[in-house]
């Protein structure tokens, strides 16, 4: 048994997200900040509504007082992300897929840094998604560049969907109550009319809602008439991780939580979390797996009258030789970007960032980057059996001779010791 948790190990270790990064929100214009996609008002959920039901709401800054005409197209994808070329616009969406303009624009107001506020609200008149699926919404400026790219699905309603159902233990086939959890699956095709679940069925599993080390098709171990299930599958396993890292600030004058000071630089204000410190054991502390939430300490007018401030984050740690540490959560889009990288200081011998922020809570961990672009949680933060994580399972169908693939089935657990 122990040889046999060892090769678990040693393939955990190898593992790594076969798919491109076409999933993940992209930021390409400079002067766009806290872009915001949610659904049905859940910011702790993934962007995903019903087919004729439910909203999505998309939401950004242009950090500048200008107006700025910016349009948005919808294209269909696959379970992959790639374009779904077989289909024509008017078989997913009613209304029009390109040369869309978005409405409704707001100036900042009493706020030290100026912007305009921008949002989105999804289907609207002139465009309703109506095909189950993932989507990339391009939002582009009023030059036709490419300013953003927004992914959301659209799942079948709950009559019409495949059975998905998790388990998570943390009796591993790696460790036994130590560093990781392992996911059970199973999927029950209800309605559906499977033949061939290797090329009808595509899985996706993700635990808090990470799209850089989600688990693509993996194959199940058990394959019967009505459904499929996965079970002591190695695939399925996660680090356990801890919980993440918070922080709120509500005010430019007043340090709420998490946050030690707030000062005044004449230009900028200043944001200065407590200290990072290692965590040697598990620390039960309530957070958002990586959310984040705008607001401010009136609750009003959160968009466009909340100021923006400058985070400084601070990790006291002896320097790592095997990668480089970025601070990650929701609102870095789980891309690893120069401005997400903290570097390392020898005289405080911690590692550094400076982040601007829009007001608002913030949930986050720290995650340790490879030369190959290969994420994992930093030593720094410790790998928990108990830590919450929350699981999110995909299922998309493709039925025999269908040009698509459709987005069937979806449940989110969170795991709680019990």
């Amino acid at each position: 048994m122990k040889r046999a948790r060892k090769a678990v190990l040693l393939l955990l270790s190898t593992i790594f997200s076969i798919a491109a990064v076409a999933q993940r929100h992209n930021i390409l214009n400079e002067n766009i900040r806290s872009l915001q996609v949610v659904a049905n008002q859940d910011w702790l959920a993934l962007p995903i509504i019903e087919v004729g039901n439910g909203v999505l709401d998309i939401n950004f800054d242009d950090l500048s007082t200008e107006y700025h005409r910016y349009t948005y197209s919808l294209q269909h994808c696959e379970s992959n992300w790639k374009p779904s070329t077989s289909l024509f616009e008017s078989d997913y969406v009613d209304g029009f897929a390109n040369g869309n303009t978005i409405d409704d624009v707001t100036p900042s107001l009493l706020t030290n840094t100026a912007y305009t506020h921008y949002h989105l609200r999804l289907p609207n008149s002139n465009c309703q998604p109506k095909l189950s699926g993932n989507y990339l919404l391009t939002i582009y400026d009023d030059n036709d560049n490419v300013a953003i790219k927004v992914c959301f699905m659209v799942k079948e309603p709950f009559t019409k969907s495949m059975g998905v159902g998790l388990n998570i233990v943390t009796n591993t086939d790696a460790t036994i109550n130590n560093a990781h959890q392992q996911v059970e699956m199973e999927l029950k095709y209800n309605s559906y009319n499977v033949t061939n679940p290797q090329s009808q069925i595509k899985t996706v599993l993700l635990q808090n809602k990470r799209w850089d080390n989600a688990r693509w098709n993996v194959k199940p171990q058990y394959v019967m008439n009505d459904g499929l299930r996965w079970s002591h599958n190695a695939n399925y396993i996660f680090w356990a991780g801890n919980e993440y890292r918070k922080f709120e600030i509500l005010s430019t004058n007043v340090a709420a939580t998490g946050i030690e000071r707030i000062l005044w630089d004449g230009k900028h204000y200043n944001a200065y979390p407590f200290i990072s410190l290692p965590r040697p054991n598990y620390l039960y502390d309530e957070d958002a797996d990586g959310a984040f939430l705008i607001r401010n300490s009136d609750n009003n007018n959160i968009n466009t009258e909340s100021d923006y401030v400058l985070v400084h984050f601070q990790l006291s740690c002896p320097q790592f030789t095997n990668g480089d540490v970025y601070v990650n959560g929701d609102w870095t889009y789980d891309r690893f970007l120069p401005q997400y990288k903290l570097i390392y200081d020898d005289q405080s011998k911690s590692y550094k960032a400076v982040i601007p922020l829009k007001l608002g809570y913030y949930s986050y961990q720290y995650v340790l980057v490879d030369e190959n672009g290969n994420a994992e949680i930093a030593p720094t933060e410790g790998n928990y059996y108990q830590t919450e994580n929350s699981y999110q399972a995909l299922v998309y169908y493709r039925e025999q001779g269908g040009r698509t693939d459709k987005l069937v089935g979806y449940t989110a657990v969170k795991f709680k010791i019990k």
